[in-house]
Protein backbone atom coordinates (compact mmCIF):
# COMPACT_ATOMS: atom_id res chain seq x y z
CA UNK A 1 0.00 0.00 0.00
CA UNK A 2 3.02 2.29 0.20
CA UNK A 3 2.79 2.73 -3.56
CA UNK A 4 -0.65 4.31 -3.08
CA UNK A 5 0.86 6.72 -0.57
CA UNK A 6 3.62 7.55 -3.06
CA UNK A 7 0.99 8.28 -5.70
CA UNK A 8 -0.71 10.52 -3.15
CA UNK A 9 2.49 12.55 -2.76
CA UNK A 10 2.60 13.28 -6.48
CA UNK A 11 -1.14 13.97 -6.63
CA UNK A 12 -0.84 16.39 -3.72
CA UNK A 13 2.15 18.20 -5.22
CA UNK A 14 0.53 18.48 -8.66
CA UNK A 15 -2.72 19.70 -7.14
CA UNK A 16 -0.93 22.36 -5.11
CA UNK A 17 1.09 23.50 -8.12
CA UNK A 18 -2.06 23.86 -10.22
CA UNK A 19 -4.09 25.66 -7.56
CA UNK A 20 -1.34 28.07 -6.51
CA UNK A 21 -0.56 28.84 -10.13
CA UNK A 22 -4.21 29.69 -10.72
CA UNK A 23 -3.93 32.29 -8.00
CA UNK A 24 -5.72 30.56 -5.13
CA UNK A 25 -4.34 31.31 -1.68
CA UNK A 26 -1.87 28.71 -0.46
CA UNK A 27 -3.16 29.33 3.06
CA UNK A 28 -6.11 27.06 2.28
CA UNK A 29 -4.62 25.18 -0.68
CA UNK A 30 -1.70 23.73 1.35
CA UNK A 31 -3.81 22.09 4.10
CA UNK A 32 -6.23 20.79 1.45
CA UNK A 33 -3.36 19.13 -0.42
CA UNK A 34 -1.92 17.82 2.86
CA UNK A 35 -5.33 16.23 3.51
CA UNK A 36 -5.13 14.56 0.08
CA UNK A 37 -1.71 13.14 1.04
CA UNK A 38 -3.14 11.76 4.26
CA UNK A 39 -6.15 10.16 2.53
CA UNK A 40 -3.88 8.32 0.09
CA UNK A 41 -1.66 7.23 2.99
CA UNK A 42 -4.50 5.77 5.09
CA UNK A 43 -4.19 2.31 3.53
CA UNK A 44 -0.50 2.06 4.42
CA UNK A 45 -1.10 3.46 7.90
CA UNK A 46 -0.23 6.95 9.08
CA UNK A 47 1.61 5.60 12.12
CA UNK A 48 1.83 6.76 15.76
CA UNK A 49 -1.95 6.76 16.11
CA UNK A 50 -2.35 9.61 13.60
CA UNK A 51 -5.77 10.40 12.20
CA UNK A 52 -6.79 12.63 9.31
CA UNK A 53 -7.66 15.34 11.81
CA UNK A 54 -4.37 15.07 13.70
CA UNK A 55 -2.39 15.26 10.47
CA UNK A 56 -3.79 18.77 10.10
CA UNK A 57 -4.00 19.89 13.74
CA UNK A 58 -0.63 18.40 14.79
CA UNK A 59 1.74 17.59 11.91
CA UNK A 60 0.72 20.30 9.48
CA UNK A 61 0.29 23.02 12.10
CA UNK A 62 3.56 22.09 13.80
CA UNK A 63 5.39 22.74 10.53
CA UNK A 64 3.55 26.04 10.07
CA UNK A 65 4.08 27.11 13.68
CA UNK A 66 7.78 26.29 13.86
CA UNK A 67 8.42 28.24 10.67
CA UNK A 68 6.34 31.20 11.88
CA UNK A 69 8.17 31.33 15.23
CA UNK A 70 11.59 31.14 13.56
CA UNK A 71 11.05 33.71 10.82
CA UNK A 72 8.34 36.20 11.79
CA UNK A 73 10.72 38.82 13.27
CA UNK A 74 12.75 38.81 10.04
CA UNK A 75 9.61 39.14 7.91
CA UNK A 76 8.18 41.91 10.08
CA UNK A 77 11.25 44.14 10.35
CA UNK A 78 12.17 43.42 6.74
CA UNK A 79 8.72 44.55 5.62
CA UNK A 80 8.92 47.69 7.79
CA UNK A 81 12.35 48.45 6.31
CA UNK A 82 11.00 48.20 2.78
CA UNK A 83 7.91 50.28 3.56
CA UNK A 84 9.95 53.10 5.12
CA UNK A 85 12.33 53.06 2.12
CA UNK A 86 9.27 53.62 -0.04
CA UNK A 87 7.49 56.23 2.07
CA UNK A 88 10.54 58.42 2.64
CA UNK A 89 11.27 58.42 -1.09
CA UNK A 90 14.75 56.97 -0.49
CA UNK A 91 14.21 53.95 -2.71
CA UNK A 92 12.91 56.10 -5.56
CA UNK A 93 15.78 58.58 -5.28
CA UNK A 94 18.39 55.79 -5.38
CA UNK A 95 16.61 54.18 -8.31
CA UNK A 96 16.66 57.44 -10.27
CA UNK A 97 20.42 57.73 -9.78
CA UNK A 98 20.98 54.12 -10.83
CA UNK A 99 18.89 54.52 -13.97
CA UNK A 100 20.66 57.78 -14.87
CA UNK A 101 24.11 56.23 -14.37
CA UNK A 102 23.67 52.92 -16.16
CA UNK A 103 20.71 53.77 -18.38
CA UNK A 104 17.30 52.18 -18.67
CA UNK A 105 18.82 49.57 -20.97
CA UNK A 106 20.42 47.71 -18.03
CA UNK A 107 17.64 47.70 -15.44
CA UNK A 108 17.94 43.93 -14.97
CA UNK A 109 21.61 44.27 -14.06
CA UNK A 110 20.82 47.17 -11.70
CA UNK A 111 18.55 44.91 -9.63
CA UNK A 112 20.41 41.64 -10.12
CA UNK A 113 23.86 42.75 -8.95
CA UNK A 114 22.79 44.04 -5.51
CA UNK A 115 20.83 40.81 -4.95
CA UNK A 116 23.91 38.74 -5.75
CA UNK A 117 26.18 40.87 -3.56
CA UNK A 118 23.80 40.77 -0.59
CA UNK A 119 23.21 37.02 -0.69
CA UNK A 120 26.90 36.26 -1.20
CA UNK A 121 27.58 38.57 1.73
CA UNK A 122 25.42 36.38 3.93
CA UNK A 123 22.17 38.35 4.03
CA UNK A 124 19.22 35.96 4.26
CA UNK A 125 17.36 35.62 0.98
CA UNK A 126 14.12 36.68 2.71
CA UNK A 127 15.80 39.85 3.96
CA UNK A 128 17.14 40.52 0.45
CA UNK A 129 13.60 40.35 -0.93
CA UNK A 130 12.37 43.04 1.46
CA UNK A 131 15.48 45.19 0.95
CA UNK A 132 15.53 45.00 -2.83
CA UNK A 133 11.83 45.24 -3.65
CA UNK A 134 11.38 48.98 -2.99
CA UNK A 135 14.60 49.76 -4.88
CA UNK A 136 13.77 47.39 -7.74
CA UNK A 137 10.23 48.70 -7.97
CA UNK A 138 11.48 52.25 -8.21
CA UNK A 139 14.08 51.32 -10.85
CA UNK A 140 11.50 49.52 -12.99
CA UNK A 141 9.08 52.40 -12.54
CA UNK A 142 11.70 54.97 -13.57
CA UNK A 143 12.67 52.87 -16.59
CA UNK A 144 8.98 52.18 -17.39
CA UNK A 145 9.40 48.39 -17.33
CA UNK A 146 6.44 46.12 -16.40
CA UNK A 147 6.54 45.25 -12.71
CA UNK A 148 5.64 41.65 -13.55
CA UNK A 149 9.26 41.25 -14.74
CA UNK A 150 10.69 42.26 -11.34
CA UNK A 151 9.98 39.07 -9.28
CA UNK A 152 11.99 36.83 -11.67
CA UNK A 153 15.04 39.10 -11.29
CA UNK A 154 14.80 39.18 -7.49
CA UNK A 155 14.25 35.41 -7.45
CA UNK A 156 17.19 34.79 -9.76
CA UNK A 157 19.45 37.07 -7.75
CA UNK A 158 18.51 35.86 -4.27
CA UNK A 159 17.63 32.19 -4.89
CA UNK A 160 20.16 31.45 -7.63
CA UNK A 161 23.89 30.96 -7.98
CA UNK A 162 24.91 32.72 -4.76
CA UNK A 163 22.69 30.32 -2.83
CA UNK A 164 24.27 27.07 -4.01
CA UNK A 165 26.91 27.43 -6.72
CA UNK A 166 29.46 30.15 -5.97
CA UNK A 167 32.24 28.72 -3.76
CA UNK A 168 32.28 30.18 -0.26
CA UNK A 169 28.69 31.43 -0.18
CA UNK A 170 27.47 31.51 3.45
CA UNK A 171 23.89 30.64 2.56
CA UNK A 172 22.58 27.64 4.47
CA UNK A 173 22.04 25.61 1.30
CA UNK A 174 25.82 25.61 0.81
CA UNK A 175 26.56 24.94 4.47
CA UNK A 176 24.30 21.92 5.03
CA UNK A 177 26.44 19.47 2.93
CA UNK A 178 29.50 20.31 5.05
CA UNK A 179 28.07 18.34 7.96
CA UNK A 180 27.56 15.21 5.88
CA UNK A 181 30.66 15.21 3.66
CA UNK A 182 33.23 16.81 5.95
CA UNK A 183 33.85 19.62 3.47
CA UNK A 184 34.07 23.42 3.60
CA UNK A 185 31.99 26.18 2.04
CA UNK A 186 34.66 26.43 -0.70
CA UNK A 187 34.08 22.84 -1.86
CA UNK A 188 34.78 22.07 -5.53
CA UNK A 189 35.52 25.65 -6.67
CA UNK A 190 35.98 24.77 -10.36
CA UNK A 191 32.63 22.97 -10.49
CA UNK A 192 30.96 25.80 -8.57
CA UNK A 193 32.33 28.54 -10.82
CA UNK A 194 31.43 26.59 -13.96
CA UNK A 195 27.90 26.07 -12.65
CA UNK A 196 27.63 29.79 -11.84
CA UNK A 197 28.52 30.70 -15.41
CA UNK A 198 26.27 28.05 -17.00
CA UNK A 199 23.31 29.30 -14.96
CA UNK A 200 24.15 33.00 -14.52
CA UNK A 201 24.88 34.01 -18.12
CA UNK A 202 21.83 32.39 -19.81
CA UNK A 203 19.61 33.55 -16.94
CA UNK A 204 20.69 37.16 -17.30
CA UNK A 205 20.40 37.09 -21.10
CA UNK A 206 16.88 35.67 -20.85
CA UNK A 207 15.71 38.28 -18.34
CA UNK A 208 17.27 41.08 -20.39
CA UNK A 209 15.56 39.72 -23.52
CA UNK A 210 12.20 39.71 -21.71
CA UNK A 211 12.63 43.39 -20.79
CA UNK A 212 13.53 44.31 -24.37
CA UNK A 213 10.52 42.39 -25.72
CA UNK A 214 8.23 44.22 -23.30
CA UNK A 215 9.64 47.54 -24.48
CA UNK A 216 9.08 46.58 -28.11
CA UNK A 217 5.45 45.74 -27.31
CA UNK A 218 4.98 49.13 -25.66
CA UNK A 219 4.37 47.67 -22.21
CA UNK A 220 5.20 49.95 -19.31
CA UNK A 221 5.30 49.86 -15.53
CA UNK A 222 2.29 48.33 -13.77
CA UNK A 223 1.14 46.65 -16.98
CA UNK A 224 -0.58 43.29 -16.56
CA UNK A 225 -0.44 43.33 -12.75
CA UNK A 226 -3.28 41.50 -11.05
CA UNK A 227 -2.64 42.58 -7.46
CA UNK A 228 -2.99 46.30 -6.83
CA UNK A 229 -0.82 48.06 -4.27
CA UNK A 230 -0.86 51.42 -2.55
CA UNK A 231 0.99 54.09 -4.47
CA UNK A 232 3.92 56.09 -3.11
CA UNK A 233 3.41 59.79 -2.60
CA UNK A 234 5.18 61.76 -5.34
CA UNK A 235 7.15 64.89 -4.53
CA UNK A 236 10.50 66.39 -5.44
CA UNK A 237 13.33 64.92 -3.37
CA UNK A 238 16.55 66.66 -2.25
CA UNK A 239 19.49 65.94 -4.55
CA UNK A 240 21.23 63.97 -1.78
CA UNK A 241 18.26 61.75 -0.97
CA UNK A 242 19.68 58.84 -2.98
CA UNK A 243 22.05 58.35 -0.06
CA UNK A 244 18.98 57.55 2.03
CA UNK A 245 18.51 54.49 -0.14
CA UNK A 246 22.17 53.46 -0.33
CA UNK A 247 23.46 54.06 3.20
CA UNK A 248 20.82 51.94 5.03
CA UNK A 249 21.58 49.07 2.65
CA UNK A 250 25.30 49.37 3.44
CA UNK A 251 24.54 49.60 7.17
CA UNK A 252 22.52 46.37 7.08
CA UNK A 253 25.27 44.62 5.12
CA UNK A 254 28.07 45.73 7.45
CA UNK A 255 26.25 45.15 10.75
CA UNK A 256 25.13 41.69 9.64
CA UNK A 257 28.30 40.42 7.98
CA UNK A 258 31.20 42.43 9.42
CA UNK A 259 30.00 43.21 12.93
CA UNK A 260 28.07 39.90 13.08
CA UNK A 261 24.96 41.46 14.61
CA UNK A 262 21.75 39.52 14.84
CA UNK A 263 19.67 40.00 11.69
CA UNK A 264 16.93 41.76 13.68
CA UNK A 265 19.39 44.31 15.06
CA UNK A 266 20.88 44.79 11.59
CA UNK A 267 17.44 45.54 10.13
CA UNK A 268 16.63 47.90 13.00
CA UNK A 269 19.89 49.75 12.30
CA UNK A 270 18.89 50.07 8.64
CA UNK A 271 15.44 51.34 9.62
CA UNK A 272 16.94 53.90 12.00
CA UNK A 273 19.37 55.24 9.40
CA UNK A 274 16.63 55.44 6.78
CA UNK A 275 14.47 57.41 9.24
CA UNK A 276 17.36 59.84 9.81
CA UNK A 277 17.59 60.56 6.09
CA UNK A 278 13.82 60.84 5.81
CA UNK A 279 13.24 62.76 9.01
CA UNK A 280 10.91 65.16 7.23
CA UNK A 281 8.47 62.27 6.78
CA UNK A 282 8.89 60.76 10.23
CA UNK A 283 5.15 61.16 10.72
CA UNK A 284 4.70 58.31 8.25
CA UNK A 285 6.43 55.86 10.63
CA UNK A 286 3.21 54.62 12.30
CA UNK A 287 1.71 53.96 8.86
CA UNK A 288 4.89 52.13 7.82
CA UNK A 289 4.67 49.93 10.92
CA UNK A 290 1.03 49.15 10.15
CA UNK A 291 1.67 48.36 6.48
CA UNK A 292 4.77 46.36 7.36
CA UNK A 293 2.85 44.32 9.91
CA UNK A 294 0.08 43.52 7.43
CA UNK A 295 2.37 42.60 4.56
CA UNK A 296 4.71 40.55 6.77
CA UNK A 297 1.87 38.43 8.15
CA UNK A 298 0.58 37.70 4.66
CA UNK A 299 4.05 36.86 3.36
CA UNK A 300 5.06 34.60 6.24
CA UNK A 301 1.74 32.75 6.28
CA UNK A 302 2.15 31.99 2.58
CA UNK A 303 5.63 30.58 3.18
CA UNK A 304 4.69 28.77 6.40
CA UNK A 305 1.75 27.08 4.68
CA UNK A 306 4.09 25.60 2.06
CA UNK A 307 6.42 24.40 4.83
CA UNK A 308 3.48 22.78 6.62
CA UNK A 309 2.66 20.84 3.45
CA UNK A 310 6.27 19.64 3.29
CA UNK A 311 6.12 18.49 6.91
CA UNK A 312 3.16 16.25 6.07
CA UNK A 313 5.00 14.76 3.09
CA UNK A 314 7.78 13.64 5.41
CA UNK A 315 5.47 11.62 7.70
CA UNK A 316 3.47 9.61 5.11
CA UNK A 317 4.65 6.05 4.27
CA UNK A 318 5.14 6.86 0.59
CA UNK A 319 7.99 9.19 1.45
CA UNK A 320 10.14 6.23 2.51
CA UNK A 321 9.44 4.61 -0.86
CA UNK A 322 10.31 7.85 -2.65
CA UNK A 323 13.69 8.08 -0.96
CA UNK A 324 14.33 4.43 -1.81
CA UNK A 325 13.74 5.09 -5.51
CA UNK A 326 16.41 7.80 -5.45
CA UNK A 327 19.19 5.56 -4.12
CA UNK A 328 20.80 5.09 -7.53
CA UNK A 329 21.76 2.06 -9.61
CA UNK A 330 25.07 1.13 -11.20
CA UNK A 331 28.34 2.31 -9.63
CA UNK A 332 30.06 4.97 -11.76
CA UNK A 333 31.00 8.61 -11.44
CA UNK A 334 28.11 9.59 -13.71
CA UNK A 335 25.49 7.58 -11.76
CA UNK A 336 26.88 8.83 -8.45
CA UNK A 337 26.71 12.49 -9.46
CA UNK A 338 23.28 11.99 -11.04
CA UNK A 339 21.82 10.31 -7.94
CA UNK A 340 23.45 12.85 -5.61
CA UNK A 341 22.06 15.84 -7.47
CA UNK A 342 18.65 14.41 -8.38
CA UNK A 343 17.91 13.13 -4.88
CA UNK A 344 18.46 16.65 -3.54
CA UNK A 345 16.49 18.20 -6.41
CA UNK A 346 13.48 15.92 -6.15
CA UNK A 347 13.23 16.03 -2.36
CA UNK A 348 13.64 19.83 -2.42
CA UNK A 349 10.86 19.98 -5.01
CA UNK A 350 8.62 17.67 -2.99
CA UNK A 351 9.03 19.70 0.20
CA UNK A 352 9.08 23.06 -1.62
CA UNK A 353 12.35 24.00 0.05
CA UNK A 354 16.03 23.57 -0.81
CA UNK A 355 17.05 23.82 2.83
CA UNK A 356 14.24 21.41 3.73
CA UNK A 357 14.85 18.76 1.09
CA UNK A 358 18.68 18.82 1.20
CA UNK A 359 19.16 17.46 4.75
CA UNK A 360 16.55 14.76 4.11
CA UNK A 361 18.42 13.60 1.01
CA UNK A 362 21.83 13.70 2.67
CA UNK A 363 20.68 12.04 5.89
CA UNK A 364 19.34 9.20 3.76
CA UNK A 365 22.09 8.81 1.18
CA UNK A 366 25.33 10.54 2.24
CA UNK A 367 26.97 7.45 3.79
CA UNK A 368 26.20 5.45 0.66
CA UNK A 369 27.54 8.22 -1.58
CA UNK A 370 30.74 8.54 0.46
CA UNK A 371 31.34 4.80 0.25
CA UNK A 372 30.94 4.78 -3.53
CA UNK A 373 33.08 7.91 -3.86
CA UNK A 374 35.87 6.23 -1.88
CA UNK A 375 35.74 3.20 -4.17
CA UNK A 376 35.99 5.43 -7.26
CA UNK A 377 38.56 7.83 -5.81
CA UNK A 378 36.17 10.79 -6.04
CA UNK A 379 36.50 13.78 -3.73
CA UNK A 380 33.59 14.39 -1.32
CA UNK A 381 33.81 18.04 -2.38
CA UNK A 382 32.18 17.13 -5.68
CA UNK A 383 29.35 15.40 -3.80
CA UNK A 384 28.91 18.56 -1.74
CA UNK A 385 28.65 20.83 -4.76
CA UNK A 386 26.38 18.57 -6.82
CA UNK A 387 24.01 18.14 -3.85
CA UNK A 388 23.83 21.90 -3.30
CA UNK A 389 23.30 22.71 -6.99
CA UNK A 390 20.61 20.03 -7.23
CA UNK A 391 18.76 21.38 -4.20
CA UNK A 392 18.68 24.83 -5.81
CA UNK A 393 16.83 23.69 -8.93
CA UNK A 394 13.48 21.96 -8.50
CA UNK A 395 12.90 23.67 -5.16
CA UNK A 396 11.44 26.72 -6.93
CA UNK A 397 8.19 25.02 -7.97
CA UNK A 398 5.08 27.19 -7.50
CA UNK A 399 4.55 26.05 -3.89
CA UNK A 400 8.05 27.13 -2.80
CA UNK A 401 7.79 29.45 0.19
CA UNK A 402 10.40 31.91 -1.05
CA UNK A 403 8.74 32.18 -4.47
CA UNK A 404 5.38 32.82 -2.85
CA UNK A 405 6.96 35.44 -0.59
CA UNK A 406 8.62 37.24 -3.51
CA UNK A 407 5.35 37.36 -5.44
CA UNK A 408 3.43 38.57 -2.38
CA UNK A 409 5.96 41.29 -1.55
CA UNK A 410 6.06 42.45 -5.18
CA UNK A 411 2.27 42.49 -5.46
CA UNK A 412 2.24 39.97 -8.31
CA UNK A 413 0.66 36.57 -8.86
CA UNK A 414 1.96 33.32 -10.31
CA UNK A 415 0.13 34.16 -13.54
CA UNK A 416 1.93 37.50 -13.71
CA UNK A 417 5.48 36.33 -13.14
CA UNK A 418 5.97 32.62 -12.56
CA UNK A 419 6.69 31.67 -16.17
CA UNK A 420 9.90 33.70 -16.09
CA UNK A 421 10.78 32.44 -12.60
CA UNK A 422 10.41 28.89 -13.94
CA UNK A 423 12.77 29.55 -16.85
CA UNK A 424 15.60 31.19 -14.87
CA UNK A 425 15.20 29.26 -11.59
CA UNK A 426 14.26 25.74 -12.75
CA UNK A 427 14.67 25.20 -16.50
CA UNK A 428 18.12 26.77 -16.88
CA UNK A 429 19.55 25.34 -13.59
CA UNK A 430 18.30 21.83 -14.44
CA UNK A 431 19.77 22.01 -17.95
CA UNK A 432 23.08 23.23 -16.50
CA UNK A 433 22.98 20.46 -13.88
CA UNK A 434 22.60 17.76 -16.52
CA UNK A 435 25.52 19.22 -18.50
CA UNK A 436 27.70 19.31 -15.38
CA UNK A 437 26.79 15.75 -14.39
CA UNK A 438 27.63 14.51 -17.89
CA UNK A 439 30.93 16.38 -18.19
CA UNK A 440 32.20 15.67 -14.68
CA UNK A 441 30.91 12.09 -14.92
CA UNK A 442 33.16 11.54 -17.93
CA UNK A 443 36.17 13.51 -16.73
CA UNK A 444 36.47 12.14 -13.20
Amino acid sequence: MEILSLIGIFVGIILMILLTYKGYSIIWVAPLCAFVLAVFALGAGLGDGRTLLSVYTVDYMRGVGEYFISWFPVFFFGAVYGTIMNKTGAAGALADVIVRKIGARFVVLAVLLPCLVLTYGGVSLFVVVFIMYPIGRAIYRAADVPKALLPPVIAFGSLGITMTCVPGTPQIQNLIPMEYFGTTAMAAPLLGITASLLIGIPGYLYLDWRVRKAKQKGLGFSEEITVKEAGVEEEKQPSWMWLGGLVPLVVVFITLNVLKWNVILALLAGIFVCCLFGWRKIKTLPDALTEGAKSSVTAIMNSASAVGFGSVIRIVPGFVLLTGLLAGGSVSAFSLFLSDSLSSAILAGATGSASGGLPIALTTFSDQYLEIAAQLGISPELLHRFAAIGAGSLDKLPHNGAVITILAVCGCTHKDSYRDIFVVSILIPMAALMILVSVWGLLV
